[in-house]
């Protein structure tokens, strides 16, 4: 379990979910008891089922940003920008595609209008600014499209600028969404909270490299990628209660795991700011959460290999085969497994 091809699976390509269900609640549910490593078929909606009064959900509010945009060089060739991350209102590290590899204090001209330079680099990402002043946040949400992610093979459509989403985004800054969270709508939330269920929100921008595989075959050997998180007191606090309570806290997403168990490396539960790459595989001690709701994810990828460490890698895998058996489907509009 600790090398690469112990987290490969086939899947069938028309199990790839390109397109979401007709409602968001429609998805279906492998719930996963860990302990006794064992599973059922369920629809979503059963979530509430599993759910105690006292229990905690920890959701990402992360908002993915419309970051891919086009333009062209003065010589004409074309550009596509994928915007990674903002790091003011004006300057902004993303990933260029041309012909030629832009030049420091090369200028873009984008389809809109709007007028960017290159000013440097951040290892394979580029330094870009705006010039006219107009933000990056103005800029993509006038003429930006959704990245999808490169295995839906298709282009972003209207209805993906709001399924692409959670109902409860927020905060700016993501390149991909927090899939796990694209099953809630608001009256399922307002439901869970009227049995007793309490809600927490964190921050993690979600870049990129979440669809990069794992290259090394010893995993261990893997760097992951940084992405900047904050966990707030509030959600600190609100743990806190869950624990003295009893109750269990449940993590929507790899994304809330990763800056939960970050915020807790110094081996208590911390408020937390900043960039993590903390890379969870079997053998890791989980100090904070007690279940997982999450996607089914890519082969070979880092979030298999999280789902794996908390569930137990044979459990994982052997789910997987019944999910793919079963015909869920994957990615990131595809079904969910809850892991308690």
């Amino acid at each position: 379990m600790y090398t690469l091809s112990d987290y490969d699976y086939a899947l069938p390509e028309q199990q790839i979910a390109r397109y979401p269900a007709e409602k968001r609640t429609e998805s279906r549910l492998l719930a996963v008891d860990r302990a006794a490593q064992q599973w059922s078929d369920r629809q979503f909606i059963d979530l509430a089922h599993y759910l105690h009064p006292g229990d905690l959900l920890v959701m990402n509010d992360s908002k993915v940003m419309p970051a891919r945009l086009y333009g062209h060089k003065s010589s004409g060739g074309k550009v596509e920008i994928l915007v990674e991350r903002l790091l003011d209102k004006n300057r902004a590290l993303a990933h260029l595609r041309a012909s030629k590899t832009p030049k420091s204090e090369q200028t873009i001209y984008l389809d809109s209008g709007d007028i960017i330079k290159v000013i440097g680099r951040q290892n394979d990402l580029f330094v870009i600014d705006t010039v006219n002043q107009q933000s990056w946040i103005d800029i993509m949400e006038q003429t930006g499209e959704i990245p999808l992610p490169p295995y839906f093979h298709r282009e972003a459509e209207a209805t993906d600028k709001e399924r692409y989403q959670t109902v409860y985004a927020h905060n700016n800054g993501s390149v991909a969404a927090p899939t796990a969270g694209l099953h809630f709508d608001k009256p399922f939330l307002n439901n869970l909270q009227g049995l007793g269920i309490e809600l927490a929100y964190l921050t993690l921008h979600v870049g990129a490299g979440t669809f990069q595989p794992v290259r090394t075959e010893q995993i261990r050997e893997h760097q992951l990628h940084h992405e900047w998180l904050q966990v707030p007191d509030s959600v600190c606090q609100a743990i806190a209660r869950t624990k003295e309570r009893g109750g269990r806290v449940i993590a929507v997403g790899t994304t809330t795991v990763r800056s939960l168990e970050t915020a807790a490396q110094s081996g208590s539960l911390q408020p937390f700011n900043g960039d993590s790459n903390l890379f969870i595989y079997p053998g890791y001690e989980f100090k904070v959460i007690d279940g997982l709701l999450t996607n089914f994810h890519l082969p070979q990828s880092s979030l298999l290999m999280l789902v794996a460490a908390f569930a137990g890698y044979e459990t994982t895998m052997k789910a997987y085969q019944h999910a793919i058996a079963a015909q869920y489907r994957f990615y990131s509009y595809g079904d969910c497994m809850l892991i308690l």
